[in-house]
């Protein structure tokens, strides 16, 4: 059983993010960069089916610039057994990364495709159940529990008002959520070795999608800086503002 998984490159989780001058990106500019966290854990449950003999293969995919290649030597480093780049110098939007990686899956054929639920740049959550419709396959999303057969993987998800429990027949889409599971850190041995693991790249160009953007950005901005609260010395005081000023009582 073969399991494809995309990652992306952003920004370290721990670095605050600033807009340009000009507003018109946000300033990447000697920035730490990284594995999607929600990716990282895509990966880290791919490689625990590996390790448990339910599956054969792990193949880690991205779609970014040429830096990339760090990522997904990490993910090799991580437990992926070969990786591949479509190399774009362009930001893709979350359609056009869905119709690469349909590319992709034709390609390899993979059985399970697990991708994190989102990513912490744009924060869309629409990759996964985009390729999902393109595909035609069936799909679970924020999955916190993952059980794989020989012919369908059982998917727990958290719901409002409690858990559910999807059934799926292969090949199917799982994205992954926080409680999935914890990733491992890369070993130096592993790392050592992730270098002499295969990493394919392919221009986006010969992949024969269409990656136009269908949005703008006008501008990236800081939000607003929010004003200091009022502190209060007893109730009295607390519910006469919020009768009075605030007017949300009455």
């Amino acid at each position: 059983m073969k399991i494809l998984v995309p990652i992306k490159r952003v920004v370290d989780y721990n670095v605050k993010v600033r807009p340009l001058s000009d507003s018109s990106d946000v300033d990447l500019n000697n920035v730490k960069m990284a594995v999607n966290p929600f990716c990282e854990i895509a990966l880290e449950e791919a490689v625990r089916l590996k390790e448990s003999g339910q599956a054969t293969e792990v193949v880690a995919v991205s779609v970014g610039k040429s830096d990339s290649q760090e990522q997904l030597r990490t993910a090799l480093a991580l437990g992926a057994d070969r990786a591949t780049l479509v190399e774009t110098d362009s930001l893709l939007e979350p359609l056009a990364i869905s119709k690469v990686l349909k590319n992709i899956v034709d390609d390899e054929k993979p059985d399970l495709i697990i991708l994190g639920k989102q990513a912490i740049d744009g924060d869309n959550n629409q990759t996964g159940q985009m390729l999902a419709a393109l595909l035609d396959y069936p799909q679970a999303t924020n999955a916190s529990e993952v059980k794989l057969e020989s012919s369908f993987v059982e998917v727990t998800r958290e719901i409002d008002g409690g858990l559910q429990t999807l059934k799926l027949n292969i090949p199917a889409i799982i994205t992954t959520d926080l409680r999935l599971n914890e990733p491992r850190y890369a070993s130096l041995p592993n790392i050592m070795k992730a270098k002499k693991k295969e990493l394919n790249v392919i221009a986006v160009g010969d992949t024969g999608v269409d990656v136009s953007s269908r949005t703008e950005t006008l501008s990236v901005e800081l939000p607003p800086t929010r004003e200091a609260g009022i502190m209060v010395e007893t109730v009295d005081e607390l519910m006469d503002k919020l009768k009075n000023e605030a007017k949300v009582i009455q």
